[in-house]
């Protein structure tokens, strides 16, 4: 490639620095022996804030062997650019294309993000699916959560990792470099990386189908498991972590220091499927963590820290770690953020520390808005908690709240509905009720509604998504109950996007054919509204003869074949089962630090520090 015209192409689009690559920290190799190009299906802006890709690109670039470089999709004013110019997709680091390198690894936390995946490899000269590639082109390989039901891109895709990457990848490379330097085929490759543990290998496997839904999955290979079982670390202190963080020229979607306190929940939110498919929950101490803030301030100049986990509230340290960073970094403005809150698990001292330096955004997800529909989704938190944190939050400075809240949960009715918006005007007359000279500008509480969808590896996967039609009404009445509530504003999702989330998150093979139709028809970016094109889906859809409503929409019975039974998340079937019977009887469960519940079954022993006695109680 012209490195001369390539640059003079980057120029020409709406924001350069997406391209150009150069920023501080970023790695340079001269000597290795494999190239990896690390894709992130979206913008720039958004990869860039993704944990676990900068974890991965350390781990790798660790490596005396490998160099990874990193590829994002390009927007719609690159993409024509490259289209025009007949130039190929390339590297931020040295511009390469994407075509030259050995691996090509994407990054899958959103399944609406499947057809940039699809353009960044036509961009690169790459044929779309598996069986048109052979061994001539890079091995493409994917991890993220969008795994746990890897079957909508079986056929795209030539290896699944399957749960923490920080030790699954350096195994992936170990084993790569050995094939490589054996001269073995690439069919020979996938087998011996089909026996690593957490490796999914689908062209292993085939697919059939009854009655028009999936039956079964039959193995092809002897030496490919009869289940693929999620990798996890269990030591985070010892895990490699994100090295000096590269600094991006521009801003992006998280733009400061990422601390992650834990991985893993014991909340058991049944609609959460991170809650789940990243358990046993696993602590860093605080040392390793102010260890990591130590070098990252130093290294970046950044000014905020973001405590990050699933539930950051529940970190068993986060009422000393608060205080120590602020004191400690007090004097160079560091401010802390604490995302992800549990409503019923925030103090107000805390708050009270945090706002000193600077009032970054709170956000609480009481996710129903009534008692009876939290109890069935087992949040476990009630309409005081929630009063308490705000109220809390507003006597210590702040004017600015989020409230996140889910349309569609099962069993879910209007009564329901209305009780969100009941909720935000008792949050609204808590902030009205202090004194005027605490008021400041007024209230800014924004109600942001997201639409349900079922996942893998939750108790609510055999649930359906409610129609677009009902999506829409929900929204309407929800939207109406707010009108006029002081300070408070409404914000909801797009539903079409929500349905053909569900779509894919629990689809079968047979959503290969309609990905590559709808992407062949102009579908990508179908997470941004104004580039969603609904009219690709539909005609995708109808030239293989599926809808995307019997996937989204349909209610899936106990026993019933489901795509992705032979991935192994290590939370059992039995478990999720039990759970999904406690929820339509509206019994909580309680929070696994309180006592072993056995979602493990019989694995609880090997792999639940919670579990003390060897047995997995279940709490009835």
């Amino acid at each position: 490639m012209n490195k001369e015209k390539l640059n003079s192409l980057i120029a020409r689009t709406e924001k350069p620095t997406r391209y150009m690559g150069g920023e501080l920290n970023m790695r340079m190799k001269d000597e290795f022996e494999f190239r990896f190009a690390l894709c992130f299906p979206d913008i720039y802006e958004i990869g860039m804030s993704h944990l676990g890709s900068r974890i991965v690109y350390n781990v790798l670039n660790n490596r005396s062997d490998t160099f990874c470089e990193r590829a994002f999709a390009p927007w719609v004013d690159m993409e024509k650019l490259l289209r025009e110019e007949n130039e190929k997709l390339f590297s931020i680091e040295t511009k390469t294309p994407l075509d030259e390198f050995d691996i090509i690894g994407f990054s899958l936390l959103y399944e609406m993000c499947y057809t940039n995946l699809l353009n960044m490899l036509e961009l690169s000269g790459i044929p779309l699916t598996t069986a048109e590639r052979g061994d001539k082109y890079p091995l493409i390989v994917a991890g993220g959560p969008c795994v746990c039901n890897s079957e909508p891109l079986a056929e795209i895709v030539d290896v699944f990792f399957f749960g923490d990457g920080e030790e699954l990848m350096n195994d992936f490379m170990d084993c790569y470099a050995t094939c490589m330097h054996k001269g073995l085929s690439r069919h020979e490759m996938l087998i011996e990386l089909s026996k690593i543990k957490g490796i999914y290998v689908p062209s292993f496997y085939r697919a059939e189908y009854e009655n028009g839904e999936f039956s079964r999955l039959i193995k092809l290979e002897e030496a490919a498991p009869d289940a693929v079982t999620r990798r996890i670390v269990r030591d985070l202190d010892k895990a490699e972590f994100t090295g000096d963080l590269i600094v991006p020229y521009m801003n992006i979607v998280h733009d400061r220091i990422a601390l992650e306190l834990f991985r893993g929940c014991t909340r058991g939110c049944r609609f959460c499927q991170a809650g789940f498919i990243y358990r046993p929950i696993r602590e860093r101490r605080m040392e390793t963590l102010l260890d990591y803030a130590d070098k990252q301030l130093s290294c970046t100049g950044y000014d905020e820290i973001s405590l990050f986990s699933l539930s950051s509230g529940d970190y068993s340290e986060i009422h000393e770690i608060v205080p120590e960073i602020l004191d400690r970094y007090s004097k160079d403005r560091v401010s802390v953020s604490l995302p992800s809150l549990r409503i019923d698990s925030f103090i107000k001292d805390d708050l009270e520390k945090m706002q000193q330096v600077r009032k970054t955004g709170l956000t609480f997800a009481p996710e129903a808005g009534t008692q009876r529909l939290r109890d069935v989704i087992n949040k476990g938190v009630n309409e005081d908690d929630l009063l308490r944190a705000v109220d809390d939050a507003f006597r210590s400075g702040w004017h600015g709240v989020k409230l996140y809240f889910m349309i569609g949960l099962p069993t879910e009715t209007d009564e329901d509905i209305l009780g969100i918006a009941e909720l935000a005007r008792k949050v609204s007359r808590t902030f009205y009720a202090m004194p005027k000279d605490m008021r400041g500008k007024g209230l800014r509480c924004t109600v942001s509604a997201s639409t349900f969808v079922p996942k893998p590896f939750t108790p609510f996967q055999w649930e359906p998504q409610i129609t677009t039609e009902e999506v829409l009404r929900r929204q309407a009445l929800l939207r109406s109950a707010l009108k006029g509530i002081r300070g408070v504003e409404f914000n909801c999702h797009f539903s079409e996007t929500s349905k053909l989330e569900a779509c894919f998150a629990r689809g079968d093979r047979r959503l290969n054919g309609v990905l590559v139709s709808a992407f062949r028809h102009g579908a990508r970016f179908d997470s941004w509204d104004e580039q969603f094109n609904k009219e690709a889906w539909d005609i995708a859809f109808e030239e293989n003869g599926l809808s995307c409503e019997q996937y989204a929409h349909r209610r899936i019975a106990h026993g019933e074949p489901l795509a992705w039974q032979h991935m192994d998340s290590l939370v059992s079937f039995d478990y999720l089962e039990r759970e999904h019977d406690r929820a339509k009887a509206e019994i909580v469960t309680r929070d696994c630090r309180k006592g072993c519940n056995g979602c493990f079954g019989t694995k609880c022993r090997e792999y639940c520090d919670v579990h003390r006695d060897g047995t997995a109680e279940v709490n009835e």
